[in-house]
């Protein structure tokens, strides 16, 4: 399946394109008893070396980021705006050891990140992903719609 959405822009490790990457996705609203299962994933993905990409925008997303960033597997990072010009000292560092990939389908002029932005950006991870796993989606929520919605041909692994 050809690509719809295109990435605008990168900073990191171009090369973590040519991995098998899954991609985890994650409503915002959690139940407490999924986050553990949701962490219980993000070190089985650190200790067996796979490659992640997920926006780490959310709060379980970047506790996910945090367990992640641990190890040494590579990660990808997309963002829902353009690239930043600064970054924290965590993420520089990823950065210069070539661990990190951060990709965004929007030029820098786009820094404001909205329900559009991230609905997008969350339609690159699919495009790039050769598997998708959901830690939770809420009934009804953004997430829910948008697997409900999408013709993904890409398998799909739902931790709760």
């Amino acid at each position: 399946m050809k690509s719809i959405i295109q990435i605008a822009d990168t900073i990191g490790n171009k090369e973590l394109l040519s991995l098998k990457k899954t991609t985890f996705l994650c409503s915002r609203k959690i139940p407490a008893q999924a986050i553990l299962t949701c962490y219980d994933w993000a070190i089985q993905q650190r200790e067996n070396n796979n490659c992640v990409i997920s926006g780490f925008h959310s709060k379980i997303e970047k506790d996910v980021f945090h367990y992640l960033a641990k190890g040494k597997q590579p990660i990808i990072m997309a963002l829902p705006r353009g690239l930043k010009t600064k970054w924290e000292p965590e993420i520089q560092e990823l950065l210069k050891t070539g661990r990190l990939l951060i990709v965004t389908p929007f030029g820098k002029d786009i820094k404001r990140i909205t329900k559009d932005t991230a609905a997008i950006r969350n339609q690159l991870m699919i495009e790039l992903a050769d598997e998708i796993v959901v830690g939770f989606k809420s009934p009804d929520g953004n997430l829910e719609s948008m697997i409900s919605s999408n013709k993904i041909s890409t398998p799909i692994i739902f931790l709760v």
